[in-house]
């Protein structure tokens, strides 16, 4: 346990960040699975809406510094490949 006050108060702060980092990160995760599933079901209009949130998600997660640059674009380009390729 920290003994200094700035110390105590740090780890309140890195608690509230981890819990806020943690729902982007579920969250955008929730949404990859959704258009990995409607890809599986074969539904190409329920691919392209789930993609749509996909993408807002981790845009977000982006944002919030949860996840790097690089990890948004390889993954919003791979499900858009998917998407793109279904029949």
């Amino acid at each position: 346990m920290p003994n200094m006050k700035n110390a105590k108060k740090a780890v309140k702060t890195s608690a509230k960040k981890n819990v806020t980092n943690n729902n982007y990160k579920a969250s955008m995760k929730t949404a990859i699975k959704n258009v990995e599933k409607a890809i599986a079901s074969k539904n190409k209009e329920a691919a392209n809406d789930a993609l749509k949130i996909a993408i807002k998600r981790i845009d977000k997660a982006a944002g919030a510094n949860v996840i790097t640059a690089n990890y948004v674009a390889r993954t919003k380009s791979r499900l858009t490949l998917k998407v793109n390729n279904m029949e």
